[in-house]
């Protein structure tokens, strides 16, 4: 996926309502909370940090409400990325309420809306015209419309030699879809970046079974396999093995909302640039540290 080219991504926009409160939750009482509301959704964060990253032109084809549209596409043009949002005529943008604690580490609850609606009817093969590389969010393959244009797009960049990664997107959601439905549905991609959670799942191993584990019996199937450990970094393999290890910036978390979709778009941003795995692997976990200094997923 090296050289020069666009970064077009699909995936998902999304507005984030933040909610980060110092204390615990009190049940049936209330709970002090800072409360804010921004743009997100893991494949349009994606785009804007490989957009504040890198040098490539980037892409994003998504689905959205037109309640909030205009806002989204400003948003996204603002940061550096060059939107195709198809306005839905039924649901509303997706909705997610990201719940921050006092360790920094976020809950989600999850509306898809409009997100999930993309379908084959969305897409257009001009999309690819002059793109390197493809991304695909993990959560396209949670729904059946969505995971039928992931297919088309993926199958569109496999015919012009294209290269694509995967995000898997969601421990929760993969369980919900089956491991296995979903690794065939991604049979063919060149890149897979899970995190921990998602790796152990797709290999099915327990949870306590090493990541490094999972990640080598992954890349069996996928070239090349970077597993994203929060706080301790990154790992890397391939055909089979575990062939490096990449630690994390240290630095003070305050919310790790999109702290993978920032690695992901720093990881991708390098590639397109020349870099090695280890090397972009280097660039995602810095894009990250930024990521969790900050509220909110986007640049």
């Amino acid at each position: 996926m090296t050289g020069p080219g666009a970064l077009l991504v699909v995936g998902d926009v999304v507005t984030d309502v933040v909610a980060i409160y110092p204390e615990p939750l009190a049940p049936a009482t209330d709970t002090a909370a800072r409360i804010r509301t921004l743009p997100g959704g893991a494949g349009a964060n994606a785009a804007c940090w490989a957009a504040r990253t890198g040098t490539a032109e980037v892409r994003l084809l998504a689905r959205v409400g037109a309640e909030s549209a205009r806002w989204h596409e400003r948003a996204l043009v603002d940061a550096g990325v060059r939107p195709r949002l198809v306005i839905d005529s039924r649901e509303p943008t997706g909705t997610v309420v990201a719940l921050v604690g006092k360790d920094a580490e976020r809950t989600f609850l999850t509306d898809s809306g409009a997100s999930l609606r993309l379908c084959p009817a969305d897409w257009t093969p001009s999309l690819l015209d002059g793109a390197a590389h493809l991304h695909l969010s993990g959560y396209l393959f949670f729904a059946d419309s969505s995971r039928e244009l992931a297919m088309v797009a993926l199958r569109a960049a496999r015919t012009r030699g294209v290269s694509v990664s995967v995000d898997p997107a969601s421990a929760g959601f993969l369980a919900g879809l089956g491991p296995q439905r979903f690794l065939d549905a991604v049979a063919g991609v060149d890149v897979l970046l899970p995190n921990e959670d998602e790796a152990r799942l797709l290999a099915g191993l327990p949870e306590p079974t090493g990541v490094d584990r999972a990640a080598a019996e992954l890349s069996r199937r996928v070239p090349l396999v970077v597993v994203t450990r929060g706080a301790a970094g990154a790992l890397i393999a391939e055909r089979g093995r575990v062939t490096a290890e990449v630690e994390a910036e240290p630095v003070e978390a305050v919310d790790s909302t999109g702290a993978g979709d920032a690695f992901t778009g720093g990881f991708l941003a390098a590639r397109l640039e020349g870099a090695d795995p280890v090397e972009a692997a280097r660039a995602g976990c810095r894009a990250a540290a930024l990521a969790v200094t900050r509220h909110g997923g986007r640049p």
